[in-house]
């Protein structure tokens, strides 16, 4: 199997736990994060090694990308395992399930790309690639039926592990927060994004303080790399601030809004029914690209699935840490506004709440068995 980043690693560690438990005696590797090689896997690479986003970053990494793709391929062409399975990161994985799904070896991959928010021609290169599509999302199940492509609806993972009612105090307690507006920081599981959005979120952070003196500030992250680059932003603000080694969890489940990196923890922030500000800055030349193929109005997961602008969306040039502070004290100063918000994520974590595990490991094991 192969994982990117830190979202595709958390998400394959529990569907791994949950294929063992069917298979004990079941062998895995690939490229694997913390999550993956905890639940088994043995690691040829670091998914860290995955973790570039963007047409201009990729290009400064494809060097090294394509040579661990190669060296991969050659990897599962050598072992011929009875399935691969990829996990997010469709640039890199399609090519490489293209050519073993050519060699004979079945390939699943899990999570679709948002074929349905741009780039919709991808869908042939997918076909070529991927012999059994999983997905998370109850409205991509049909496009890939449309499609012709073997595809399951597994609902999210995420959904399972999340309580339906995250418990605010207990979250609190431990990370040690007093009584005041508790603001969650998310600037994303990559340097880059960290990078670009960590001194964003933190002036906006200043901003909000300044309505409410008594607010408090957490910032978990995925790296000690992500953690100087945050405290290197932070320095010379007087800033009430936390910055947590993981336990991005916590956080959400302690945190009254959040400001959060477009991605995953959008939708984490949504399932832990926290109101939030959506927002992402690239490089000019990446959003010029990616608006000509843009197909959706929004951004943000939590509005995709609702079809609605839920939250707001602060993307490249409105994303000021004005805006970001506005939004955030617009949701602090309405309370119908948020209970509204709030009742729109509890029906969605509803949907999404299928044990996703059980039924990935239900889909994979036939290709264990030589099906």
């Amino acid at each position: 199997m192969v994982a990117g980043e830190a979202s595709g690693d958390l998400l394959g560690a529990h569907f791994i736990a949950a294929l063992k438990q069917r298979r004990p005696d079941l062998r895995t590797a690939g490229i694997a994060g913390p999550g993956l090689i905890e639940a088994g896997v043995e690691a040829i690479y670091p998914s860290e090694k995955l973790a570039v986003n963007g047409y201009v970053e990729v290009l400064r990494h494809l060097p090294e990308l394509l040579w661990i793709r190669w060296r991969i391929a050659r990897y599962f062409l050598h072992e011929r395992p009875r399935v691969f399975v990829g996990i997010d990161a469709p640039d890199f994985n399609f090519t490489l399930e293209a050519r073993l799904k050519q060699a004979g070896i079945p390939t699943v991959h899990f999570v679709s790309p948002s074929i349905w928010a741009w780039r919709p021609e991808r869908i042939h290169r997918i076909k070529e690639a991927v012999s059994h599509m999983l997905v998370v999302f109850p409205f991509e199940e049909q496009i890939y039926r449309d499609a012709g492509i073997p595809v399951t609806y597994v609902g999210h993972p995420l959904a399972d592990v999340i309580p339906l009612e995250p418990d605010t105090a207990a979250a609190r307690t431990l990370l040690g927060l007093a009584a005041g507006p508790v603001i969650a920081l998310l600037p994303g599981s990559r340097l880059s994004e960290v990078a670009r959005h960590a001194r964003l979120m933190l002036d906006a952070a200043m901003r909000i303080r300044r309505r409410h003196p008594d607010a408090q500030f957490v910032l978990p992250v995925a790296s000690e790399a992500a953690a100087r680059l945050v405290r290197q932003a932070a320095q010379g603000l007087d800033l009430p601030l936390q910055v947590l080694d993981g336990r991005s969890h916590t956080v959400l489940a302690a945190c009254d809004v959040a400001l959060v990196a477009s991605g995953t923890a959008t939708l984490e922030a949504a399932l832990f029914k926290k109101p939030m500000v959506i927002t992402y800055r690239v490089p000019a030349l990446t959003a010029y690209l990616m608006r000509k193929k843009a197909l959706l109005p929004w951004i943000g997961l939590p509005n995709i699935l609702a079809r609605d602008f839920v939250v707001p969306e602060r993307v490249q040039e409105a994303a000021t840490p004005e805006n970001l502070a506005n939004d955030a004290l617009a949701w602090l100063d309405d309370a119908p506004r948020r209970e509204a918000a709030i009742e729109i994520f509890r029906t969605m974590h509803v949907s999404l709440r299928q044990n996703a595990s059980a039924r990935i490991a239900e889909a994979v094991q036939p290709y264990l068995e030589g099906a």
